[in-house]
């Protein structure tokens, strides 16, 4: 103590340099600190940037904006989707009423005058189908009264049937054997199993895809004319699958209580016959400049095609 009181001012000089040394440490500690998480946030950036700059495309330099392409690409994108849309437009129903209520005698009405419209454009375009064919609605001509709920579906049904059998119509094939659609109606579990589908509608969150098959006998031009106007339509349709073997001659008929025409069912009924087309014209001999000839024969075909329509979803 006898020192400290002689050396009181070297004392307390020393104990205020202790003291700010000590609060200079704890500066720069808690400075250090605040460095150095400054510094991480900054190595965190600097990798972020690093790695972006490597990806490919990278979001560019003062030369290339690949910000800006990206969204000129994403401009082209919704361009060419509104351009799509003219490929799927949808099929008008039959019947279409202005205020969407179908009822039971106006489908009826429709459905009646829409098979008889088919049939001629049929007989028009020289393609042979079976007398009074109800293009896969036969179970529903005898009905005055359809299974409630079903009209909107058979009603939208009906008018995809018609382009469908109206492509065929177009391209001339020879011989229209049967159209296949799902069923969808209570109506339709007594049809004949000719007429439908095994597979159902499918609906996603883009779109509805609804099933078809058509059989027809033709010739390969025709095969290619069918195809043709599927891919043009602007209907939206997608062929699934299509089958093509040589066709023989089959006699077309159908149970009596499911024709249209002549005693048994609601038109009538009995075995509808068409005559099995004509043979093939006979090998045609082309000459050609060496010892060798090519020989050309045209052969009747019988095709299946397995056919989608595929419906937009309404944007939400």
């Amino acid at each position: 103590m006898s020192w400290i009181k002689r050396n009181l001012l070297f004392t307390i000089v020393g104990a205020l340099a202790l003291g700010a040394l000590g609060a200079i440490g704890f500066y720069d500690f808690t400075s250090w600190k605040r460095n150095s998480v400054a510094f991480d946030k900054l190595t965190e950036v600097y990798n972020t940037l690093r790695e972006l700059k490597n990806h490919q495309p990278s979001p560019g330099n003062d030369k290339i904006d690949n910000i800006k392409a990206a969204k000129e690409q994403e401009t082209q994108l919704r361009d060419w989707i509104r351009q799509a849309r003219n490929y799927f437009q949808p099929i008008a129903p039959i019947p279409n009423p202005t205020n969407g209520l179908i009822s039971d005698p106006l489908f009826g009405d429709a459905l009646h005058r829409t098979i008889d419209q088919l049939q001629r454009e049929a007989a028009n375009a020289n393609v042979s189908v079976l007398p009074q064919y109800g293009f896969s609605f036969q179970a529903l001509i005898p009905h005055i009264k359809f299974a409630p709920g079903s009209l909107n579906t058979l009603a939208a049904q009906l008018g995809e049937v018609k382009a469908i059998s109206e492509v065929l119509f177009a391209a001339g094939v020879n011989q229209l054997d049967g159209i296949e659609r799902a069923r969808v109606s209570e109506d339709d579990l007594n049809g004949p199993t000719t007429d439908y589908l095994t597979d159902s509608s499918v609906t996603n969150e883009l779109a509805v895809v609804t099933p078809y098959a058509v059989t027809f006998r033709s010739f390969s031009p025709e095969i290619a004319q069918a195809l043709a106007g599927f891919a043009s339509s602007p209907h939206g349709f997608v062929v699934k699958s299509i089958n093509v073997q040589p066709a023989g001659a089959v006699v077309m008929e159908q149970p009596g209580n499911m024709m249209m025409g002549g005693p048994g069912g609601p038109f009538g009924g009995g075995v509808g016959y068409i005559p099995p087309p004509p043979p093939p014209p006979a090998a045609t001999t082309l000459p050609s400049k060496g010892g060798l000839q090519t020989v050309l024969q045209e052969q009747l075909l019988a095709v299946k095609i397995e056919v989608e329509i595929v419906k937009l979803l309404p944007k939400k």
